[in-house]
């Protein structure tokens, strides 16, 4: 769903990430090796936590920009189409000797729950050099965000242009990869789910005390502050001065949960940038995430700042 009238925005986000054309097969339950079962839907749409993000912060009306590759090809399309339609200045390079990443995403039709592999593509071959020549649109935004789906060299070389510019830094620690506590002490904000906790602290998260243990871990190895997404539990916001558990925003029946985790990250960051103190733009954030799980897919899922507005109204 797109509004087509007039976006004042206002805050800057930069992004660094991953676009993958999505390729969604619903059906009562995976096959296993060397079985074929029939699904009961598929849908082909654009997806990558970046570029989700991304149409998350940029429908939140922050100004938003996208630092990734693509390839040149039909799906590459597809994502320069979208960046256009959602008022997103890209920062792009597109290569021949690549392809524009794909994920497939089985989605469970009983729960909305889902599994994903995701192939990068073009975007696997960002570099520090890629993400040099975008220094000065990571120095200008207020916020930066950055996932685990590129290379992490990049990752890191991309949080440390915003950390020496002052720009607040979010880490989300997606897809869980093998990185060194450097990385979070760049971190203003590190956004793990309960298993990307576990497998950076060792602390297995199943209550709100695990996840206040989880993020002690996570402070210790230099984060600012852990916002930790716990599902239907919502988020717990834990720093060195205060740890407040914000719960998940009902907004309606679950379709699929695809794309919830990259709708809050987006949100918060739109949020930060538009001068939100940091509880209000979480809890900002957790009904942006509760309004995407009511919908199919991951970028067009994504609500419409006025949409957020009225959630959270609704709930006090």
């Amino acid at each position: 769903m797109t509004d087509m009238s007039p976006v004042k925005r206002s805050g800057s986000v930069a992004i660094l990430g991953v676009f993958v054309a999505d390729a969604a097969y619903r059906a009562t339950r995976q096959p296993d090796i060397g079985e074929t079962i029939l699904g009961s839907a598929f849908a082909l749409g654009p997806g990558g936590k970046g570029s989700n993000q991304a149409v998350a912060a940029a429908r939140c009306h922050a100004n938003v920009a996208f630092i990734s590759r693509l390839g040149q090809d039909a799906f590459a399309e597809m994502a320069l189409s979208l960046y256009r339609t959602e008022g997103i200045h890209t920062h792009i390079d597109q290569i021949e000797d690549s392809y524009t990443g794909s994920a497939y995403i089985f989605i469970d039709e009983n729960t909305g729950n889902n599994a994903i592999i995701v192939c990068p593509g073009a975007a696997a071959t960002i570099t520090s050099e890629v993400v040099e020549s975008s220094r000065s649109v990571i120095e200008q935004a207020d916020v930066f965000v950055t996932q685990l789906e590129q290379p992490i060299e990049a990752a890191l070389h991309a949080l440390s242009i915003a950390r020496q510019a002052g720009v607040t830094t979010i880490l989300n620690t997606a897809p869980a990869e093998s990185i060194s506590d450097d990385i979070f002490a760049l971190c203003d904000y590190a956004t793990p789910n309960e298993t990307e906790v576990e497998a950076y602290t060792g602390v297995k998260v199943s209550s709100i005390s695990d996840a206040k243990q989880a993020g002690d871990v996570l402070l210790n190895k230099g984060v600012g502050t852990a916002l930790i997404t716990l599902g239907e539990q919502g988020v717990l916001f834990h720093n060195a001065s205060q740890s407040v558990h914000i719960p998940a925003i009902n907004a309606g029946p679950v379709l699929e949960t695809t794309g919830a985790g990259d709708a809050f990250n987006g949100g918060f960051a739109a949020a930060l940038s538009q001068q939100q103190d940091p509880i209000s733009a979480a809890r900002f954030a957790c009904a942006v995430a509760g309004l995407s799980v009511t919908r199919a897919g991951t970028a067009p899922a994504m609500p419409m700042r006025y949409e957020v507005e009225a959630l959270l109204s609704q709930s006090g």
